[in-house]
């Protein structure tokens, strides 16, 4: 049998453990396949996917996770997100995370419970829990199991597993949430959100797959992260000049190209050991 082979049977058998099951899903290629591998053993009257609607996910994302659950036959149910109600979220610590996810699995117990079903799950990957993630110490204090990890999925084999299910999202860029792309210790709002968002949906029009707009300054300065191919593109007089004015028209008053490209999490280089220390404290605990 083949490594990945070995892997996907690891992940039904476990997932054969829970009569029933809620599933944070993200719209992401890690919740899809969980949520297509638990379709495959619980079947749909016993497994549930819970999409978070909020201000920091964006619109083609709310619209691209339903169409992959609907492609994929799973049960979807959407719920409106309570974590900017939280004034230690908007607060945008380096525990923010940490708030975020304590919100989704509060919903998600809740979902559970008005459904009937026991199990918890979330899309945390093998590879997750050596990054820095504030949002497992949530997922330990509330009982949430991350499936994948258990079984020793990593990114790679995710997509891997997710190609060989033939899931369209295999190759889908991991898009973390709109708060993510505002610097630490600026505070998170829905205007901000708002103008993130729009400034990505201006890139992508231009053909820019793997982005993000990093937001500081209190909202008013924007760095766009590219890969090397787009920067190159973008750079050019003309494409840079329109790209401006559109950023400008949205509230940014400085927009800049970062030099060193797109690399996902690079805000935390910005946090201190004892600010991840703090965050990360008492996530040392296994997750399951």
């Amino acid at each position: 049998m083949k490594p990945i082979e070995e892997k996907s049977r690891l992940l039904l058998e476990s997932l054969r453990s829970f009569p029933s099951a809620v599933i944070g899903f993200s719209g992401g290629v890690d919740s899809a396949l969980l949520c297509v591998a638990a379709l495959r053993v619980l079947g749909p009257d016993k497994m549930l996917a819970c999409l978070a609607d909020g201000p920091s996910l964006p619109e083609r994302e709310r619209t691209a996770a339903l169409e992959t659950a609907d492609g994929a036959g799973f049960p979807v149910r959407v719920y409106s997100a309570t974590e900017m109600e939280n004034p230690e979220y908007r607060k945008n610590g380096a525990d923010r995370c940490y708030h975020c996810k304590a919100d989704l699995f509060f919903h998600l117990r809740r979902l559970a419970e008005e459904s009937g079903f026991t199990g918890v799950l979330y899309g945390a990957n093998a590879d997750d829990l050596g990054d820095f993630r504030p949002g497992h110490r949530a997922a330990v204090e509330s009982g949430a199991r991350a499936p994948l990890a258990e079984t020793g999925l990593g990114k790679a084999e995710v997509r891997a597993l997710a190609r060989a299910w033939n899931l369209p999202v295999h190759d889908k860029p991991a898009s973390p949430c709109l708060s993510s792309r505002i610097a630490y210790h600026e505070e998170v709002t829905e205007e901000k959100l708002r103008r993130i968002g729009a400034a990505e949906e201006i890139l992508r029009a231009l053909g820019v797959r793997e982005l993000r707009v990093r937001c500081a300054e209190d909202g008013k300065a924007a760095r766009i992260e590219a890969l090397p191919e787009d920067r190159l593109r973008l750079s050019d007089g003309t494409v840079w000049s329109g790209l401006e004015r559109e950023f400008r028209a949205l509230g940014f008053r400085k927009v800049v190209l970062d030099a060193e490209g797109f690399r996902s999490g690079k805000l935390n280089a910005a946090l201190s050991p004892e600010e991840k220390a703090l965050a990360l404290a008492g996530s040392k605990r296994p997750l399951y």
